[in-house]
């Protein structure tokens, strides 16, 4: 049998590994809802690593280390719940208590400002807002034996649930084990002939990803300290709770701030102390989005992802609607990641003969 020429085994094999990597694409399509915990653990892990490399340098097994990274990634989630649950709780208690009054002011002072200047006309009716507020507390209250009245219904999401819950600090902790025995494995699978392309790219994606999530994780406690800080001095109440919240949700663009903006400005609406509380919320969330995009992201983070804003955009749709609310955490980290890959197809596209209209040279 004929040898095939170099050129066209060469295309064949691209097609053939492009029909893998077409097909591992759709493989993770179907299995999204499997795999999300299994990716957000792998974040958690990625980040936790460096402390287990650490605390394995200083003398301790490796397997305390890793006991020790979930210990505190565990008791640094239990105690956000703990902080923030019971003064969101409280929050939301005042603000049912205090709404049929911002309804009453609305219909005393912005109802004829809107009437005079642009002929809208609104009304609210009180007493039926109170009684729909009173009637849906009620209801939220209950929600515990809701909850346990709907279990038959339910069940099965709810075993899920607790079974990913589960799932993603165990993932996490023997990913921290056997950390550096799986990344040998993979580097031992590689083809020979691009292993130094690949240890580049990988290299090149760790750069990005430890600059990105290690970055942010500090832009985020900043912010998260900045917000409570601020809104305290502004005077507003349940600033912990808003702060923490602000600052935490940062690491989703644009949903962590319009949250947190919008949550404060309620709450200082509210008040009835005029504008004075407004004026305060505005000015600290002016402030915070400057030091966010022009102090802590290009000092803490850079500019190495260099994801245009559209495209944050369609990332986080995009993996929103493949892996559910985890995607949307995921999707900056997982862009990043791709984007060294995607520049090098673009390396590889501008020095081929097809983007340079010319044939290689016929074989001799």
């Amino acid at each position: 049998m004929l040898p095939l020429p170099d050129n066209l085994a060469q295309r064949l094999q691209t097609t053939l590994w492009l029909g893998i990597g077409l097909a591992l694409v759709w493989l993770l399509y179907l299995l999204a809802p499997v795999l999300t915990p299994f990716l957000l653990a792998g974040i958690f892990a990625y980040i936790g690593n460096p402390l287990v490399d650490r605390l394995q340098r200083l003398g301790l097994p490796r397997i305390l280390g890793a006991v020790i990274a979930l210990l505190l990634l565990l008791a640094i989630m239990a105690g956000l719940v703990l902080i923030l649950a019971p003064l969101l709780v409280e929050e939301a208690s005042v603000l049912v208590a205090r709404l049929p009054d911002g309804v009453a002011m609305a219909n005393d002072q912005l109802s004829p400002w809107l009437a005079e200047h642009f002929d809208i006309h609104l009304a609210f009716d009180r007493e039926a807002m109170k009684k729909m507020l009173n009637d849906n507390w009620g209801s939220v209250q209950a929600l515990g034996s809701n909850v346990l009245a709907s279990l038959k219904i339910g069940g099965v999401a709810l075993v899920g649930l607790l079974i990913n819950l589960f799932l993603v600090p165990v993932v996490m902790f023997y990913l921290l084990l056997d950390w550096h025995t799986m990344l040998a494995r993979l580097d031992h699978g590689v083809p020979r002939a691009w292993h130094a392309k690949v240890r580049t790219m990988a290299g090149d994606v760790d750069s990005v990803l430890s600059q990105f999530l290690r970055g942010q994780v500090l832009v985020m406690l900043l912010l998260a300290a900045y917000y409570s800080l601020a809104l305290t001095i502004a005077g507003l109440p349940s600033a912990l709770a808003i702060g923490l919240l602000t600052g935490l949700l940062i690491f989703v663009p644009y949903l962590g701030y319009a949250t947190g903006f919008a949550l404060a400005l309620l709450v200082a609406a509210l008040q009835f102390q005029g504008l004075t509380p407004i004026v305060g919320v505005l000015i600290v969330f002016g402030i915070g989005q400057v030091l966010e995009g022009f102090v802590l992201t290009p000092f803490l983070v850079g500019n190495r992802i260099g994801l245009h804003p559209l495209a944050v955009i369609f990332a986080l749709m995009a993996f929103g609607q493949l892996f559910g609310f985890f995607g949307i955490l995921m999707a900056l980290p997982t862009s990043a990641a791709l984007l060294v890959g995607l520049r090098e197809v673009r390396r590889l596209y501008l020095a081929s003969a097809l983007y340079l209209g010319r044939h290689e040279p016929p074989q001799p």
